[in-house]
């Protein structure tokens, strides 16, 4: 089969990848679409020392596996756990300490014809939702993470800080709370997609220092942290939605003379972001700015990595 391989930052579209044979307990996806993250950019440029196929964000139709999802439409969580570790066991399973991540640590991804995913973790797509559509169910729940981690209601004040396409889906799930939210970025037109939803947005210069009860940080730069952190209040949340290539220097002094929280946020919950999809209460399309072949991941790749590109798909099959 066809897959985009990544090994020593370097990529390459390879025709010689043996089609995987599931072992008992997972089912062999034909995948019929993907997109393109900035974890996927961040490996490319070292982040994390992975060798094999990328991808995690995905559509595709169950080839081999259980009856009732034969031939349907799914989407998959991305972690595959072992159920016996202490975070399996306390209800923490996307902190396995022997889980592989797909595209990500140790399990091939989602830039090929087929991947392999335990049946646990795969989802039905409603009958509904476009394909397109269904691609973005991954980070619409890493989006929908915040939401279990923090509590939020109508009188906290909360900041998103970056427009891309994490950012963009986090102020639109945000926004469903009812909380006062302000969206921060740097493009006027990525900016103007959240404005059509009711979403207060600006520039950086919009924001308050010490203003606000929680800031979620989007950008994965310094700058982009910057804002999110002198814009808490004491006591107030920093949610950390982005991976970081290089190093980030703080100032751990301010962070605990202010009592601030920190908290790392990730993967989340897939059902949640399916039925949001199926009700139309989140707009993605706006965000796909191109579409390529699974032929032409390269050029697809390098289109990705432009300045205010957002999403960018691969149609496989």
């Amino acid at each position: 089969m066809k897959g985009l391989w990544l090994e020593n930052k370097q990529l390459q579209l390879r025709t010689d990848i043996p089609i995987p044979q599931p072992p008992p307990g997972e089912a062999l996806v034909r995948v019929r679409s993907a997109g393109i993250c900035n974890t996927d950019l961040e490996l490319l440029r070292g982040y994390y020392p992975y060798t094999g196929i990328l991808g995690h964000e995905f559509v595709g139709v169950v080839a081999q596996g259980p009856e009732n999802l034969l031939n349907k439409r799914v989407v998959g969580e991305i972690n595959a756990v072992c159920g016996k570790c202490r975070f399996c066991r306390s209800g923490q399973p996307t902190h396995c300490e022997n889980r592989t991540v797909l595209g990500i640590v140790n399990r091939n991804g989602a830039f090929a014809d087929y991947l392999c995913l335990p049946i646990e973790n795969l989802h039905p797509v409603p009958d509904n939702v476009p394909t397109e559509v269904a691609t973005f169910t991954e980070p619409i729940a890493a989006a929908l993470e915040i939401q279990q981690q923090v509590p939020l209601s109508v009188s906290d004040r909360v900041l998103v800080v970056g427009d891309g396409k994490l950012g963009q889906l986090v102020a639109q799930t945000l926004a469903l709370t009812g909380c006062d939210l302000l969206a921060v970025g740097r493009h006027r037109d990525k900016l103007a997609n959240l404005e059509v939803r009711g979403i207060k947005t600006g520039f950086a210069e919009a924001v308050t220092d010490r203003a606000f009860d929680v800031s979620v940080e989007c950008t994965g730069n310094p700058e982009g942290f910057a804002i999110a952190r002198r814009a808490l209040r004491p006591r107030g949340t920093l949610v950390l939605k982005s991976t970081y290539a290089g190093n980030l220097s703080l100032d751990v002094s301010s962070l605990v003379v202010d009592e601030i929280t920190l908290i790392g946020s990730r993967c989340g919950p897939f059902s949640a972001a399916l039925d949001l999809l199926a009700a139309e209460k989140v707009d993605v399309k706006p965000l796909i700015h191109a579409t390529y072949p699974l032929s032409d991941a390269l050029a697809a790749f390098e289109q990705a990595q432009g300045k205010g590109v957002l999403k960018v798909l691969l149609e496989i099959s």
